[in-house]
């Protein structure tokens, strides 16, 4: 699909329209990655917003932001190297790219996004870049917009970009904002060693498989039926389901291990509580291995059950431990992105666009009108066919 270029600028933090804001650093200020940061992927993630007409002028977005990014100046800040050898963000208002394009179709004629299409025309680019944040507001001829947009991992987690899409959404619309994000990311800091977390490329193939509520409920049903313990979250019954279904297509041995690593939002765990408004990254992680073959004869109940006691030792003392020493399942369920609303309603679709690495599985609240949620995987391509007969199987 032809596009047009129409613009391509860096927009900075406006100050004179924010307010004096606690916990906000002023410029120039160093502030050291922390051993959260460095946990995460070191890379940018890209996620599409597909909003249908009619939607704010593409001026009225910007101007918007750029207030926005007053209370947010870590995005527009850059990486440095302090004198101890650390990786830094320095807050210097170096600003967020914006890249505006017009693309002569109308949003209906390309629906349904397939994540596996390219969409590279979609977003801004994701290598060798200086940037923390960029948007690409890709303008239809029905005036629906795409919104693409990239943000580094280790200066913001998925909690943190949601509550910020909320914040530019209210600001947009004219509104305060609900709550000021919270910005001491020294709040943690201790001496640690560095540390790296580097994606694991391959040649993949991305799907989403949308399991309807009816679906889920079944699935629960079935799960808790036959377990002792009735408490087991959706999320748990559901990934239950999905590790087993990747572990069948994968072909392992069954004496091989198959090991998950469940993102969890730290905000929600640790005590004394976070803010929820704490923008940085405070993802804790969660670690199960099985054995192929108890992913594939067991229940279930039973894959769910282990699952469900792994995530709970996730707690305060899990953090502590996490702090002094320093295959992704990601829950974007609890995240604020649907409920984005500019003007013109909520996205009609919603999807990560660049998932480089095999074995990633990310479960989103779906923008289906049928309901249920959306699990997007990626797999190596040979795998996808098999995936997708078997998907919705629930034999045990």
């Amino acid at each position: 699909m032809a596009y047009g270029l129409i613009n391509n600028t860096i927009l900075k933090a406006d100050y004179s329209s924010c307010s004096s804001v606690n916990n906000i650093p002023a410029e120039d200020v160093i502030i050291p990655l922390t051993i959260f940061d460095k946990a995460v992927f070191d890379l940018h993630v890209a996620v599409l917003y597909l909003f249908k007409p009619p939607m704010p002028s593409n001026e009225v977005l910007k101007e918007a932001l750029t207030k926005l990014l007053a209370y947010y100046p870590h995005l527009a800040g850059r990486f440095i190297t302090d004198d101890l050898g650390r990786t830094c963000i320095i807050h210097n208002n170096a600003g967020v790219t914006i890249t505006e394009t017009y693309i002569p179709a109308t949003l209906a004629e390309q629906l349904p996004f397939n994540p596996s299409r390219d969409v590279s025309h979609l977003l801004p680019p994701v290598e060798e870049v200086e940037e923390f944040f960029q948007i690409q507001l890709n303008l239809y001829a029905c005036g629906g917009l795409v919104i693409g947009e990239t943000s580094h991992h280790r200066v913001a987690d998925g909690q943190s970009m949601s509550s910020l899409f909320v914040a530019w959404d209210r600001m947009v619309r004219g509104l305060n904002l609900e709550s000021l994000p919270y910005h001491d990311r020294l709040v943690f800091k201790k001496t640690t060693v560095d540390s790296d977390t580097t994606a694991v490329f391959s040649a993949i193939e991305t799907l989403i498989i949308n399991y309807s509520t009816e679906f889920i409920n079944n699935l629960k049903a079935k799960v808790l039926g036959t377990n002792s313990n009735p408490h087991q979250s959706t999320f748990e019954c559901l990934l239950s389901h999905t590790w087993k279904k990747v572990t069948q297509v994968r072909g392992l041995d069954l004496e091989e291990s198959t090991q998950v690593r469940v993102a969890i939002n730290g905000r929600e765990r640790i005590k004394p509580a976070v803010p929820m408004e704490y923008f940085c990254n405070l993802v804790l992680w969660a670690y199960l291995t099985l054995r192929a073959k108890e992913m594939l004869q067991e229940s279930h109940a039973y894959v769910s059950k282990a699952i469900h006691d792994e995530v709970i030792r996730v707690n305060s003392r899990y953090f502590e431990s996490f702090i002094d020493f320093g295959d992704g399942i990601q829950d974007w369920l609890r995240f604020q992105f649907h409920e984005l609303d500019f003007g013109g309603g909520n996205p009609c679709a919603l999807f990560p666009a660049n998932i480089l690495v095999e074995g990633i599985i990310v479960f989103l609240p779906t923008c289906s009108e049928d309901g249920g949620l959306d699990v997007v995987i990626s797999l190596l391509p040979e795998q996808v066919p098999l995936f997708k007969q078997i998907s919705h199987l629930m034999d045990d």
